[in-house]
């Protein structure tokens, strides 16, 4: 019979962070002990179970099936202890939490930091993180616990997604405002593919609907300047480069500066992203994860995003 008691404090927290770091020694780093003990609580951990969760590797650990098992369960244990942690602070008011954001990079520019500025001049006591990642990371960020809130841009469902909100995200074509295109009420890829373009890679959805659109009209592309940092394309048109895709939301900022254009596309595939705020689905997240979703809609539906 397992003894359940592995299953709580030390040897679980001690697992849990080797599972999110593949390495006993950076664990001890930022769990602030030795290795030797963070070595010990895993060997009692797979003892007490009477079974291996790691599979040890050259450069490594990484989980097995069982270990995976685990992992979940430990997931789940700490966000019920950070729900309940919130709760409880809510008797006093929204004071204190910690709210854990994961999001494209075009929404980490702008859009986020200005939510959590403007939510923090009401509830200052609330800190926050925000990691950047590619669109098809960031689920995967809310599905193992690594995010509470995932801001993205997405084609299709994921599984145990939970969609807070929705809404339309076309592509634009971005240029420098003297541009010979910049005047034109809407374009076409057609229209883009003889001059010089600059695109995000491969794994985003910009560049994911571009290649379909360009297979489906059979045109030729060879973009002048790729880059998966949103900064440098952008600056890259504004400069008189060329012209590169994105989001609205992403340009925002500089639309309002003036010295830069932003051309809907009339291509059908060009409109087929959806911005998506996501959590995990079944879980009940704390107080300062749902005040801020709230406040997201608001900023969501001011900002028309």
């Amino acid at each position: 019979m397992i003894n359940k008691q592995v299953l709580q404090g030390t040897a679980l927290r001690y697992f849990l962070e080797v599972a999110r770091t593949g390495s006993i020694t950076e664990a001890a780093g930022r769990l602030d002990v030795a290795p030797s003990a963070v070595s010990r609580q895993i060997a009692r951990l797979e003892r007490e179970l009477d079974v291996l969760v790691f599979e040890r590797r050259a450069r490594g650990m990484s989980l097995n099936a069982a270990g995976e098992l685990l992992a979940a369960y430990a997931k789940r244990v700490q966000q019920d202890i950070d729900r309940v942690a919130g709760d409880i602070l809510a008797l006093r008011g929204l004071r204190q939490g910690r709210v854990r954001l994961a999001s494209t990079e075009g929404y980490a520019f702008d859009f986020l930091p200005s939510a959590i500025a403007s939510f923090r001049r009401t509830y200052g006591g609330i800190h926050f993180s925000l990691e950047a990642y590619s669109s098809k990371e960031i689920s995967n960020c809310v599905r193992k616990g690594d995010a509470d809130i995932g801001v993205t841009l997405t084609m299709t469902s994921e599984r145990d997604i939970r969609v807070e909100l929705r809404r339309p995200a076309p592509v634009l074509a971005i240029m420098a405002s003297d541009h010979p295109l910049a005047g034109l009420r809407r374009l076409s890829i057609s229209q883009l593919v003889s001059y010089p373009l600059a695109l995000p890679g491969q794994d985003s959805t910009v560049r994911q609907l571009f290649d379909i659109s360009c297979s489906r009209q059979q045109l030729r592309c060879e973009p002048v300047f790729v880059s998966r940092h949103l900064d440098a394309l952008i600056n890259f048109a504004i400069e008189g480069g060329g012209v590169m895709l994105c989001g609205e939301l992403a340009v925002r900022s500089h639309l309002r500066r003036g010295g830069v254009a932003a051309v809907p596309l009339r291509d059908r595939e060009m409109n087929e992203r959806q911005f998506e705020v996501q959590t995990l689905a079944g879980r009940v997240l704390p107080n300062a994860c749902q005040a801020f979703l709230e406040h997201i809609r608001r900023a969501v539906q001011e900002s028309g995003v």
